[in-house]
């Protein structure tokens, strides 16, 4: 696009000679009408004068396994060669496109605009000029991720002569502006998008509102917005947008405010389970005080017959379990699974992540019972504990010595083809011996040698002491020959103990065996 002597947007002035997507259509094909980004320059309003962020980093053929060879032979030719010879590189190759090949090849060459662009036109003679309008947004997309704004700006004015422009086309260049710091030329984008067919309503709002928020611009959306719901009635998405980018910049105050003017303009509605779920996490996450407030407005919900969503919960047991909290974690837990049996507005159901946290946490609190029952409870539901929570029950009924429980979990551990971690099995050896409860010790220990190469050395004199102190001399020389044979150490002070043993069961010749191959290894 050329420069606007009157430094107004060329698709924003009255003046039908200066608005450039409203020229009427060239005689040839309608991707040639885009401008070669290489010697076009982006558009600089005098509204903004920000230095653009750094370019994004986009996805690359090289990180994307698995791809078809023709679609990976012309990103290559994309990445590699001149604009200026783009052309006749593609046609040397003989490759006949599709549409999904043109897409394909687009979403991997973003940090290649202009070979991009003469990929694009060299496809529209292939493809009659029946471009797909996802690959046309596409263009306009990359066109503008990459700053280049005047030849997106072309590619629009050929959709719009298409009749291939949507929302989605005008949700990217939101995007683009925004992410370049150019909210403003974002904001103005939206008030001409009348001009190109494109209902000015209040999805089109959220969509901008949307991109302003995504880049931390929160307080810029909000002002936007306060300015056109005059025009536009903002709706539960609208404030769920705000709420959710209060949420990311961890601004309760203003969180605050967003949500009473909702209240005040949409009142409370069951399906607005976005924004009360953003609005809860936002309090939660904010400190001990706002965590008291956040379950004061939770039930508060819950009488208008309201709810919030997945996040806040976990957000909300993962606070009690920092806090050591089982009692808070205990009411949120059956209110959540109550209320979801109760058949009322609400869908939510625990996940593995919840299930881990909550285990966790009574176990941490010394209430393994109930710790145990979640476990039950999850396979009931149709989710499977993972090594971590089969490794956090373990380990806690080995420290509150309910052994029996303990090896209740160790088979059903076993049996879903999990094992303990090195120092739970450790410290399961102990306490078997301690116990004297050899049988599950020599158990856990041969789960230990399988499964692990190090930090064995402590354990295995453990367990061959302990069976000798027990009177198990055969299985105590069997694990210490096994230890040997394994290159695992046997300390001295064990086969001291072992000599003991066995001259006082008149073995001496065992002994002299055990010491031979001990010293040879």
């Amino acid at each position: 696009m050329g420069k606007n002597k009157n430094n107004k947007r060329p698709y924003y002035s009255n003046n039908n000679n200066n608005n450039r997507p409203s020229k009427s259509p060239k005689k040839h094909h309608p991707s040639s009408n885009i401008s070669n980004p290489k010697t076009s320059s982006p558009s600089q309003p005098q509204q903004q004068q920000q230095q653009p962020k750094k370019r994004p980093t986009f996805s690359s053929y090289l990180d994307t396994p698995n791809l078809p060879p023709k679609v990976k032979l012309l990103c290559e030719i994309i990445a590699t060669t001149q604009s200026n010879s783009i052309d006749a590189s593609l046609t040397d190759t003989g490759i006949r496109v599709t549409q999904a090949d043109v897409e394909q090849v687009l979403k991997l060459s973003y940090s290649f605009p202009g070979p991009s662009v003469k990929f694009f036109r060299w496809c529209g003679h292939q493809l009659n000029d029946d471009h797909s309008p996802y690959a046309w947004n596409l263009v306009v997309d990359l066109l503008g991720k990459n700053s280049l704004f005047d030849a997106m700006w072309d590619a629009v004015k050929s959709m719009k002569r298409e009749r291939l422009l949507s929302l989605a086309t005008f949700a990217s260049i939101f995007s683009s502006y925004v992410i370049a710091e150019r909210v403003q030329d974002a904001v103005l984008t939206f008030e001409v998008m009348e001009q190109y067919g494109i209902p000015r309503d209040v999805v089109a709002l959220n969509s901008l509102l949307s991109a302003i928020c995504r880049d931390g611009k929160t307080i810029n959306a909000v002002e936007f917005l306060h300015a056109a719901q005059d025009r536009i009635r903002p709706d539960m998405d609208t404030y769920a947008i705000l709420l959710e980018g209060w949420e990311n910049e961890s601004n309760v105050v203003r969180a605050r405010k967003t949500f009473d003017d909702m209240l005040f303009d949409i009142g409370w509605d069951p399906n607005n389970v976005p924004a009360y779920d953003s609005f809860l996490t936002t309090l939660i996450k904010a400190g001990p005080d706002e965590f008291d407030e956040a379950l004061k407005l939770f039930h508060t919900l819950r009488e208008k017959g309201c709810y919030p969503g997945l996040k806040f919960f976990k957000v909300a047991l993962e606070a009690c379990s920092k806090k050591r909290d089982a009692r808070g974690a205990a009411m949120l837990w059956d209110v959540m699974l109550r209320d979801r049996d109760r058949g009322v507005a609400f869908h939510v159901s625990p996940d593995l992540e919840m299930y881990s946290c909550v285990i966790t946490l009574f176990c941490t609190c010394g209430d393994t019972d109930t710790a145990k029952k979640l476990l039950d409870e999850m396979v009931l539901n149709g989710i499977f504990p993972n090594s971590k929570i089969y490794n956090v029950l373990f380990q806690f009924m080995l420290k509150s010595k309910r052994l029996r429980d303990a090896t209740v979990v160790f088979n059903e551990m076993v049996k879903n083809e999990f094992v303990p971690d090195c120092a739970n099995c450790a410290l399961a050896v102990r306490s078997y011996l301690n116990s004297t409860e050899y049988v599950m010790a020599i158990k856990i220990w041969k789960c230990m040698i399988e499964n692990y190469d190090s930090d064995l050395e402590e354990t295995g004199n453990r367990l061959v002491v302990e069976l000798r102190d027990m009177n198990r001399l055969p299985e105590a020389v069997k694990y210490a020959e096994d230890m040997i044979a394994r290159r695992i150490k046997v300390s001295s002070s064990t086969l001291s103990k072992l000599r003991e043993g066995l001259n006082k069961a008149r073995k001496t010749l065992v002994y002299d065996e055990l010491f031979r191959k001990w010293k040879y290894h």
